[in-house]
């Protein structure tokens, strides 16, 4: 199994591998954009239905908060029970936004596919140049 090609001087060899690696990188940019944009949808997605349930959950905790005051109305003053409904439920609320900053910090919209695949693409391009 003979291949009859011509023999390739030194710059065609280099022309090809330059035109080669270009044509590989402007692959993997497209790659990073798609990836990237793949990642951007999924937190506008996310991000939609986070805040709309938010607005239902506050529409619940107002009603509940009141219903809350006046039952505690009951067996206290009216202002006290408004003020112990108020601290608890801004607690809650410290609570939460803490652990929302915290799930933020970790959140990484990094191509890492992408960039593990240029790092290969580019040790590649390294061994067959040496």
């Amino acid at each position: 199994m003979s291949l009859d090609r011509e023999p390739r001087s030194v710059p065609d060899l280099l022309g090809d591998l330059l035109r080669e690696t270009t044509e590989l990188f402007r692959t993997e940019g497209r790659l990073i954009r798609a990836e990237i944009s793949d990642k951007i949808s999924q937190l506008q997605v996310g991000g939609g239905s986070l805040a709309a349930g938010a607005i239902c959950l506050l529409v619940a905790l107002i009603v509940l908060a009141q219903a809350l005051v006046l039952a505690l109305a009951n067996v206290m003053q009216a202002e006290w029970a408004a003020l112990l409904v108020g601290v608890g439920i801004a607690v809650v609320g410290v609570i939460l936004l803490a652990k929302g900053k915290k799930d933020l910090e970790t959140l990484s919209i990094t191509p890492d596919r992408t960039l593990d695949q240029l790092g290969k693409d580019g040790r590649l391009v390294k061994e067959k140049t040496l």
